[in-house]
């Protein structure tokens, strides 16, 4: 049983403030705090979407906006900035779901800042950080010079990937992540694009696909809880 997002306010420093919202099932067993696209923010349908998948199987959700996404702007904050919201809108999870295992991650470009979060300094209370289509180069310039970071992170990391996403060519996010080591884990789409939509030609449709993606970030959270 879950009811429906509540909205919340999140205090970056004295000057900032962003916008969430708060989703928590009766029987929830952890909390991930969800950032959102670089073009799309936290009430886009495939956030809404996950957001009540996970709700569904029992895991509370608190998705968030960056600064710039609050004021209406199309470019994204510097990664200082979008840092320091991520930083916040974790420690805010922490206070409004007390008890509940935290996870962190999001969408593309929140992912992407969510790692680089943490591996500037730990996350307060992340257990693990979930990737949804991480965005390891833009579409055309293959390169993992933005995974760089990722080896600082020690925590668990799930990298939940389209095979046809042209922001990460498997040739390289599949060896970045081995030599992450034991703690980090990919899971592939296949047919699926950075947004893991399939085409027709697939036999399966986009809501299989999603299904499929929240039963495996729901798996790896409870593994990584015990």
């Amino acid at each position: 049983m879950s009811s429906g997002p509540q909205p919340v306010a999140i205090g970056i420093d004295g000057n900032r403030r962003v916008s969430g919202l708060l989703q928590t099932p009766r029987d929830a067993r952890a909390c991930l705090v969800l950032a959102h696209g670089a073009g799309a923010g936290m009430a886009h349908p495939f956030m809404a979407s996950v957001a009540q998948g996970l709700a569904d199987r029992g895991v509370a959700t608190l998705r968030y906006q960056f600064p710039y996404m609050e004021r209406g702007s199309k470019h994204p904050d510097s990664p200082p900035i979008a840092q320091a919201a991520v930083r916040a809108a974790v420690g805010e999870a922490g206070r409004l779901a007390p008890g509940l295992p935290l996870f962190a991650g999001g969408k593309s470009f929140g992912g992407r800042m969510t790692s680089q979060a943490q591996s500037e300094s730990p996350l307060p209370g992340a257990r693990g950080l979930a990737f949804l289509g991480f965005p390891l180069h833009a579409p055309g310039k293959a390169s993992d010079e933005r995974g760089k970071h990722l080896s600082e992170v020690k925590i668990p990391m799930l990298f939940l990937q389209g095979s046809r996403d042209d922001f990460a060519q498997m040739a390289l996010l599949a060896p970045l992540v081995e030599r992450l080591g034991a703690g980090a884990a990919l899971k592939v789409f296949a047919d699926a694009d950075h947004s893991f939509h399939v085409p027709a030609r697939s036999g399966r449709k986009d809501a299989e696909v999603r299904d499929e993606l929240l039963d495996a970030l729901a798996g790896w959270m409870d593994r990584v809880t015990g």
